[in-house]
Parts: C-alpha cells; sequence; structure tokens
C-alpha cells in the first residue's frame, strides 16, 4: 500500500508549525516509497515462545506473521549453545502446544534436537515464519505498530515480542583488558574443548552453563570455575529417583511459584538477579573432575584476570558464562520501567496491543522453558482476540 507512510507523516504535523509541516513534506517527498504490508499481529521472533504464539493466533483465524532474525528455524539453538548441552527437562516437558516433543518422555534432548523439532513444529501448523528478518525498529502510528525490517514496512493492531533469552551476551568492560594471547570467548561461542589454547581455563560464572562446561573442559584442561555458589538441585534429574519428585518440581515451577503467589512474588526478584541453581552438575561432580571454585573475578592486572581475592589469574583461556542481556534500542515506544525492562503484567504491556511473551519468569518459574512459554502465549493471544 503506497503512499500512506506520506500521508501519516504529514497529518501528523498538521498541529506544528508550517516550518515543521514543510520539512515533513519535503523528507516524505525524499524518502523511497515503500511497501506496507498491514497485518492483524506481528510477532516478532521465532523460537518457542513465538511459534507457541503463532500457533494459538492460527488456531482463532486470526492474520499474522513471524519474523525472525535467523536464517533457519531454531537458529539460537544452533548457534549459540555447546554441542553436548543438553536441556534440563525431559522430553515429557518440552513440547509446544498441539506437539508432544517427539522422544521418549524421560530423555533429555539436545540443543540440536530442540533445533530440529522447532522447525518441524513450524512446518507442521504451517506458521508463517519469515526467516532473515532483523527487525530495526518497533514505534507507532497513530493506533497502529509500525515495524520496519531491512527497507520494508509491516503494520499492524498488535505486536508480540518474542525475541526470548538469547539476548546479546553479556561481558564485563574489563574484559576487552585481557591479553590478546588469551583465548576468550562468550558461552554463546564456546562449541568444544577444540576451540581451547592448550593451558588453564578459568570459566567466569558458576552457574549451569559454567559448569556444564567446566565438566568437558577439565578432561583435558586445568580448570577454574569462578563466582558465587548459586547451589544445586538436591537429586540427580536423570535417575529413577528424580522420576518421582520431577512431576512435583514442575508442578510447583509452573503452579506455585508465579507472580499470583506471595511465595511466587518473593521469589521471582531473586530468580531474576541470580538465575536458576545448578541442575544437573554437583558440586561433588566438579570437586571429582578436579575443577577447582575460586571467588568472582573483579577486574585485570597487566593483561590477566584478578579475583576478588587479589589472586591472579594466569590462564591460556577465559571462557565469560556471565548470561545474556535484553537489548530493546530497537522498540522505540514508551514501554519501559526505570531500569530499562518492559512495564507489563503477565506479558500484557502498558501500551495497549505491545506483548512480550518468553521472559524469564514473566508469569511463573517454568515461563523461559521450552515446555512452559505455551501458558503465556495461550493468555496472550486470548487478550488479543479480546480487544
Amino acid at each position: 500500500m503506497r503512499g500512506q507512510p506520506f500521508l501519516r507523516t504529514v497529518v501528523g504535523k498538521l498541529n506544528s508549525t508550517g516550518e515543521d509541516v514543510m520539512e515533513a513534506v519535503e523528507a516524505a517527498i525524499e524518502a523511497p516509497d515503500v511497501d506496507v504490508e498491514q497485518l492483524d499481529t506481528i510477532v516478532i521472533g521465532g523460537g518457542q515462545a513465538g511459534l507457541s504464539a503463532g500457533y494459538y493466533l492460527k488456531r482463532r483465524g486470526r492474520p499474522f506473521v513471524i519474523l525472525d532474525a535467523n536464517e533457519r528455524i531454531g537458529g539460537s539453538w544452533r548457534t549459540r549453545t555447546w554441542d553436548s548441552l543438553r536441556l534440563f527437562t525431559p522430553a515429557r516437558y518440552d513440547g509446544l502446544p498441539g506437539w508432544p516433543f517427539p522422544a521418549p518422555g524421560w530423555s533429555y534432548p539436545t540443543a540440536r534436537e530442540t533445533a530440529d523439532y522447532l522447525e518441524a513444529y513450524a512446518a507442521r501448523f504451517n506458521l508463517p515464519v519469515r526467516l532473515g528478518m532483523t527487525v530495526d525498529r518497533l514505534t507507532r502510528a497513530g493506533d497502529r505498530y509500525v515495524v520496519e525490517c531491512r527497507g520494508r514496512r509491516f503494520e499492524a493492531d498488535s505486536v508480540i515480542v518474542a525475541t526470548g533469552y538469547y539476548g546479546v551476551p553479556s561481558v564485563p568492560e574489563f574484559a576487552s583488558e585481557l591479553d590478546p594471547r588469551i583465548a576468550q570467548m562468550h558461552s554463546s561461542e564456546y562449541r568444544d574443548p577444540s576451540q581451547l589454547r592448550a593451558g588453564e581455563v578459568l570459566l567466569v560464572g558458576a552457574g549451569n552453563s559454567g559448569a556444564d562446561i567446566a565438566m568437558e573442559v577439565s578432561s583435558t584442561h586445568r580448570t577454574w570455575l569462578s563466582g558465587p555458589d548459586k547451589g544445586q538441585v538436591p537429586v540427580r534429574i536423570e535417575s529413577r529417583l528424580a522420576r518421582f519428585f520431577l512431576p512435583v518440581l514442575w508442578f510447583v515451577a509452573s503452579h506455585v511459584l508465579t507472580v499470583r503467589t506471595p511465595i511466587g512474588r518473593k521469589v521471582r526478584p531473586h530468580a531474576l538477579a541470580n538465575g536458576a541453581p545448578r541442575i544437573r552438575v554437583k558440586s561433588d561432580d566438579l570437586r571429582k573432575a578436579g575443577v577447582e571454585t575460586v571467588p568472582r573475578v573483579a577486574g585485570v592486572e597487566d593483561g590477566l584476570p584478578v579475583l576478588e581475592s587479589g589472586r591472579v589469574m594466569n590462564v591460556a583461556n577465559v571462557i565469560w558464562c556471565t548470561g545474556f542481556r535484553q537489548d530493546y534500542g530497537w522498540i522505540d515506544v514508551p514501554v519501559f520501567d526505570d531500569d530499562s525492562s518492559p512495564a507489563h503484567e503477565r506479558g500484557v504491556a502498558s501500551e495497549p496491543g505491545l506483548y512480550f511473551v518468553g521472559l524469564d519468569f514473566l508469569y511463573s518459574f517454568a515461563s523461559e522453558n521450552v515446555g512452559g512459554v505455551y501458558r503465556d502465549a495461550k493468555h496472550i493471544v486470548k487478550h488479543i482476540a479480546s480487544r
């Protein structure tokens, strides 16, 4: 639909000065004529959150599109995880709405198997995913949202931001001061020990990713794990005993630890700030593997990492297992709190028609999990339909 961006720009300036109107007219004339695709709903992100939302939108017969920056569905599971990574929940809890995960219920899928499942899921339900579509800007024009994407323009009444867990790798600023002879990478760049140089390895961040990778690299490198102990789940998740406890833990994570319960509201800020306890790897496992735990990394001295204790770590490799931070700089809508987090209630943003899904503890402790995101997606699509 050509010409509408021009008209909206000019009409939006009618209450301004004559000079402003002339500037708007000149800018619109000089700007390229862009096709505008009109939709009911746009979903930004084609991971488990976006696909779940797409499933419910399609069931309601609403016109929508899913825009994903990757070149292949399940891209983040293929390109931002290490090769040996396995989910922390068994397959029976890893399915999206309408199709259980196609694996034995008590098996633990790999990242690659999860990616393949997401790709097959989109094909199974014929979801309109458009790949290679990096969103440059999300803004509003009157009562509709405008999504600008690689020179294309989409407009919709509703937008679901489903960019999920994998944001921008979070690495401390002093990382750039490390000696260039030290091989350093974020956990999202690590694939296997072949990437490492001969010598010691320091993993910064003692959560699940740090502990998992430490166990793997310790078989070929002397390894240190830096950071405060986040605690651990008291059972072996792959043991027969766990099959009795996991259904209870999943129920608690999904229905007890929610924003609607007093205990859930108490746990939520701690979970968001500190992350989850270690799930698969236990402290005994690290000790038996020869992994030495050390205090937090505080900075760099003469090109080497320095711990809070003052100890200088003369290592050949540093892996930053320091998580991710969401970058919402492309969202040009006043929808953020003072801490730059989206202001929402169970994913329904303060701006009408804008939604978030796939965030940590959005509604429950399980909200970010592959098999836990469906409830939030269903709630949001129901809200969209009610508008």
